[in-house]
């Protein structure tokens, strides 16, 4: 009976793109597109620019093998700084996919990795591409599950992403077994294993401890290939993770991502769904709205309830992101930034606002967000959405012409129409059979 390291050894270093289903291509591309549209839109905020410089300060390198450059940047810093700063960037600006079993987000250091690893790869085909990102979401997402399920402590996604990025360094340094144990172990133990809730009580830039996840996955493989050891990863190969893995190259992951509609945390989403489906069947706008009372579970309740000072704070907020769909009918990116920030029509729907903690969404989660919404009119009605889960997932797909949407939202203010329609293309394009990486790679750096 084969045991877990080495099936997972096999599937990451031995598994062809051939040998992965359409589907799983096809979710990998979709995926990659909502993910690289998020890392544009981020580029010009305040956590990004600092994390591009802060790589170029502290984590370059004399090695012309082990460097990259930044997305959307040119600078040239090492592998695993460069893989930093695009999943720093990407993380504070939170409309990035996410697995619900996991709690957390594995796209965001995932594209990251892939850009930095295929400067060194030149003959990348866009198929093998797709299977890398594949690799990378169904290694984490495992080593997600077996460590929330290991540990008391809720970590952030930084803590088990490391191991898709050591995964798919891995896989395209071409390391042997050993190598890739060793660097899996190594990322493990060197994780980011930051408490999610503290950050949601105090939102900063810290977000979801996915930067560091990709810098520790990326630094992890390059010591193993350098002799380093730290096997064993317990997520992979402590027995109680077996069941974790058991189903590795038959259930795809990558197929039960979630896409999020709004650049908020997803724990809000349901009851922005639940306000905006209201409003839209009754056809009402805020001025006709009374009270909003949302009822959700937990940890959406624990979100920041305050009036936001930074942007961070705006999309760990319930409230505000609730007060902002009902007056905007949308949430973009100038809405939780800037001037956003101040808005004193979303600050007075806001003051209308009550969030209930409710024991059946608590029962539902984390396989689900749910909540449901009250809106009490200013003519006396009182309207209820009945239980929502939020959309965006497997239980309520975005189509891929909303996730091509979304991306030019993002992508089009930042880069320009035709630079980010080259993007959207490449991507969707890369399972063709005469694809390259080189494609899409054309478009992702700024300068010479």
């Amino acid at each position: 009976m084969i045991g877990t390291f080495d099936r997972v050894a096999k599937f990451v270093l031995s598994r062809t793109s051939d040998e992965m289903p359409d589907s799983a291509k096809e979710s990998a591309a979709l995926m990659m597109l909502d993910t690289m549209g998020v890392l544009i839109g981020a580029g010009p905020m305040q956590a990004g620019i600092i994390a591009r410089d802060t790589a170029t300060m502290l984590y370059a390198s004399s090695s012309p093998a082990h460097s990259a450059r930044m997305l959307f940047d040119g600078r040239r810093v090492s592998l695993a700084g460069a893989a930093y700063a695009a999943a720093t960037q990407t993380d504070n600006l939170d409309a990035h996919d996410g697995y619900n079993p996991t709690k957390g987000h594995i796209g965001v250091v995932v594209i990251p990795a892939l850009a930095a690893l295929a400067e060194h790869c030149p003959e990348l085909s866009g198929s093998d591409a797709l299977a890398s990102v594949i690799v990378g979401y169904e290694v984490a997402g495992r080593a997600g599950l077996a460590l929330h399920a290991s540990v008391e402590d809720y970590h952030t996604s930084g803590a088990w992403n490391a191991l898709g990025v050591a995964a798919m360094a891995a896989r395209l340094r071409h390391h042997s077994p050993d190598q890739l144990r060793q660097a899996l172990g190594i990322a493990e133990y060197h994780g980011p294993r930051s408490q999610m809730m503290r950050e949601i009580a105090n939102p900063t830039m810290l977000h979801d401890g996915s930067g560091w996840g990709a810098m520790v996955g990326l630094s992890a493989a390059i010591l193993a290939e350098q002799g380093f050891t730290g096997a064993p990863a317990l997520t992979v190969e402590d027995d109680q993770a077996a069941p974790f893995w058991a189903d590795l190259g038959s259930f795809w992951q990558i197929e039960h991502q979630y896409v999020k509609p709004y650049p908020i945390c997803r724990w809000a989403h349901a009851a922005i769904d639940g306000v905006r489906i209201l409003m839209l069947q009754h056809e009402l706008n805020h001025d006709q709205i009374a009270a909003i009372h949302i009822n959700s579970f937990h940890e959406a309740v624990c979100l920041f309830s305050g009036i936001p000072n930074t942007t961070s704070q705006a999309q760990y907020s319930l409230a505000f992101s609730v007060a902002t769909q009902a007056v905007h009918g949308r949430i973009g990116v100038e809405h939780i930034s800037g001037a956003g920030l101040k808005d004193p029509v979303v600050a007075d729907v806001m003051n209308r606002i009550s969030v209930t903690e409710h024991e059946r969404h608590n029962q539902r989660f984390p396989q689900g967000r749910w909540a449901d919404v009250v809106i009490e009119t200013t003519n006396g009605q009182v309207l209820k959405s009945g239980d929502i889960h939020a959309r965006g997932g497997p239980e309520a797909r975005m189509s891929q012409q909303d996730i091509v949407d979304k991306f030019m939202e993002f992508a089009a203010p930042s880069i320009g129409k035709a630079r980010a329609t080259g993007i959207c293309n490449a991507i969707l394009g890369l399972n063709r059979p005469t694809a390259r990486y080189a494609d899409l790679q054309q478009y992702l750096y700024d300068g010479p």
